[in-house]
């Protein structure tokens, strides 16, 4: 039986002008009709699927229909919900209510605004921190918590597709390790407990999600706790285990990072008290610098010429403290030689004789600044200093002068050994072939020392040679010629190119011979001795 009543039959007959339908073909037709129905949702249902959708549309069933070769319905594409209403005399029977319409109220009527061109837009979310009244942005109050029974109201003017911020959460485990961490990097009775810690944040493969958490806790600490030496040492080295965590993608966070740390380093004053050694906080931090640069600098190019520029402009700032010239000193120092080279060099000896009053005792009464200059002293004379033993190294390795010979007369050099000696067996078997001369007693070498001619014992002339021996013949004798003709023009060609490159190194390494001969000896003349001991033995005797 079917589940199509013969009543819908009957209607859907009269609407198309078929008024002398019999009770008797609507019940037959009905079972027809259902298989028919089926078959198109099915299809539909089908085309549904295929456009990852949960929704049957119209669409899809006018997409069934043009698989079945059959004309679309019309009229059904539209959004609006449809209006069923009850036909009057029938109990289940229900029709849409479609309504109307005259052609010329559609005519007269006025046209719709032209959709807008898809486009993008750029604006400002926020400029130093502070959110611009502008259309785009949403309005404070609805990005603030609303207070209870207090629903914000659109204002006049365009809509705003309001966003409220995600909130960001964490397992109760990893909050619980992030206040542990906290507590022992605030905390300075446990140092073991904190060692430890450093190597769960190094190493520990799950802290992704906090590290947004722990840059946001360095940059509050850091700025609230200067005159806390122990908590900035602890912060600078929590930064060190993250930057250690190869599980950890750290560049997005960089930008929080990079203001703590500089100000760890060119800090006027870093601790409270006297005790506190804030010159090793800032040589740690001077390393950490380097490391970051030499992680990042890749990815982030302008990141070592920006940390360069704000490190110079500290040093060369004369308003600046001695303290924050030796930070910014150990930071280009340890960002590599060439940095020193090209900003630190140029600039020692001016800076050196605004230093001098500050180093003699007699001018400078206090001890305290005194100590601060002889501090930047240091650090200046160990960047130079490693700089020329850098530049120093790069050269080939010279000869050292050997014991055998002795310096007489006017730079005159004599060998001090007889030009003859007697060889040893080893030494007679290490000889080449061609060196060997055949003797009545054996194997001797070659004397160079003077033109010696070769003495053959009689007997030796009438050497027979084996049986199996074969003489070479002339066609050998000329081809082996030539081979060797033509093995003499390709050595003879590639000494040719061998010059030429070896003549180019030589040239360049002369240059940069005597460009390090010359700051060797500025280096002399600012430093005097005390440049000595950066300088390797072999390389002294060359330029000194």
């Amino acid at each position: 039986m079917s589940i199509v009543p013969k009543e819908t039959i009957e209607v859907t007959a009269q609407s198309i002008g078929i008024t002398n339908l019999s009770p008797e073909a609507a019940l037959m037709l009905a079972p027809d009709v259902e298989y028919r129905v089926r078959e198109i949702m099915q299809e539909a249902i089908k085309c549904m699927r295929h456009s990852k959708r949960t929704t049957l549309t119209a669409s899809d069933v006018d997409g069934a229909l043009n698989l079945r070769k059959l004309e679309p319905t019309y009229g059904f594409a539209s959004g609006g919900p449809f209006r069923f209403r009850k036909a009057i005399g029938h109990q289940d029977l229900f029709y849409t209510d479609d309504r109307e319409v005259d052609f010329k109220d559609v005519i007269e009527a006025p046209l719709p605004k032209a959709p807008l061109d898809t486009e993008v837009v750029c604006h400002w979310l926020a400029i130093e921190g502070v959110q611009p009244a502008i259309p785009e942005n949403a309005p404070l109050e609805v990005i603030r918590a609303p207070a209870e029974n207090n629903i914000y109201e659109q204002k006049d003017g365009p809509l705003i597709d309001v966003r409220l911020p995600v909130k960001h959460v964490l397992s109760r485990e990893l909050q619980l390790y992030f206040q542990k961490i906290a507590e022992l990097t605030m905390s300075k009775s446990s140092p073991a407990l904190f060692k430890e810690a450093l190597v769960s944040v190094a190493s520990d493969s799950g802290l992704h999600p906090l590290v947004p958490y722990f840059t946001n806790f360095i940059a509050d600490e850091v700025s609230r706790g200067l005159n806390d030496f122990l908590l900035l040492f602890n912060l600078m080295q929590v930064v060190r285990s993250l930057l250690q965590n190869s599980h950890i993608h750290i560049e997005p966070y960089l930008h929080q990072l990079m203001p703590s740390v500089v100000t760890c380093l060119v800090s006027r004053k870093l601790g409270n008290r006297l005790a506190d050694n804030h010159w090793d906080l800032r040589d740690f931090t001077a390393n950490l610098i380097a490391l970051i640069c030499k992680r990042f600098g890749n990815s982030y190019i302008t990141l070592q010429s920006r940390l360069t520029k704000t490190l110079v402009n500290a040093l060369l700032d004369p308003k600046k403290a001695l303290t924050q010239h030796y930070g910014a000193i150990q930071g280009l120092t340890a960002l590599g030689h060439n940095v020193v080279r090209l900003l630190i060099l140029p600039n020692l000896e001016p800076y050196l004789s605004l230093l001098e009053p500050e180093l003699d005792a007699e001018k400078q009464k206090n001890q305290m600044k005194s100590y601060e200059a002889w501090r930047v002293y240091g650090a200046l004379l160990r960047a130079a200093g490693l700089c020329i033993h850098d530049r120093l190294k790069a050269f080939p390795n010279l000869p050292s002068p050997s014991p055998s010979f002795l310096h007489k007369g006017k730079g005159k050099i004599i060998n001090a050994e007889p030009r003859k000696r007697k060889l040893s067996a080893d030494s007679l078997e290490n000889q080449p072939h061609h060196k060997r001369l055949i003797t009545a007693d054996g194997l001797r070498p070659h004397d160079h020392t003077g033109p010696a001619p070769m003495h053959v014992d009689k007997s030796m002339g009438n050497y027979n040679l084996p049986q199996n021996s074969v003489q070479p013949s002339s066609s050998e004798q000329a081809s082996d010629g030539n081979e060797s003709e033509s093995r003499n023009a390709t050595e003879k060609e590639r000494g040719k190119g061998r010059a030429i490159t070896i003549k180019a190194i030589l040239g360049q390494i002369w240059k940069d011979d005597l460009d390090s001969g010359r700051l060797l000896v500025k280096l002399h003349q600012l430093y005097g001795d005390r440049i000595l001991p950066f300088i390797p033995s072999t390389e002294m005797s060359v330029f000194l």
